[in-house]
């Protein structure tokens, strides 16, 4: 199934391929405090439709996710892995994905604080 998603302002649009399975809850210091559920996918599965200037990056810790956001209106939409190539990984906010029913999606808790 093919999902689009943006940010609040829409300035950072994407589509995303693949089926929601579940949803991760991760309790690090910032997936908590921005209360994403996030679900990943195959990097080459995101496509952004639009993102120009406004697409801001941050990483803390061992800097190995970049946590995107739009620079406009804040929201965190998505982040993904650092390396290059194959194997990495798309972590889709399922909070901005449109039409999606967000009550029927099961949810994990990942303990990332720890990890």
């Amino acid at each position: 199934m093919l999902y689009k998603g943006s940010c609040h302002c829409g300035k950072v649009a994407f589509e995303v391929k693949g089926e929601i399975g579940g949803a991760v809850r991760c309790n690090c210091s910032i997936c908590r405090r921005k209360g994403a559920l996030l679900w990943a996918v195959p990097h080459e599965k995101l496509n952004l439709v639009a993102w120009g200037d406004d697409l801001g990056r941050y990483t803390f810790g061992k800097a190995q996710i970049a946590h995107r956001f739009c620079r406009t209106c804040g929201m965190h939409p998505f982040a993904e892995d650092v390396g290059e190539g194959d194997g990495r990984t798309a972590y889709i906010n399922i909070n901005c994905l449109d039409d999606v029913d967000i009550a029927s999606i099961e949810v994990f808790e990942f303990d990332g604080r720890s990890a």
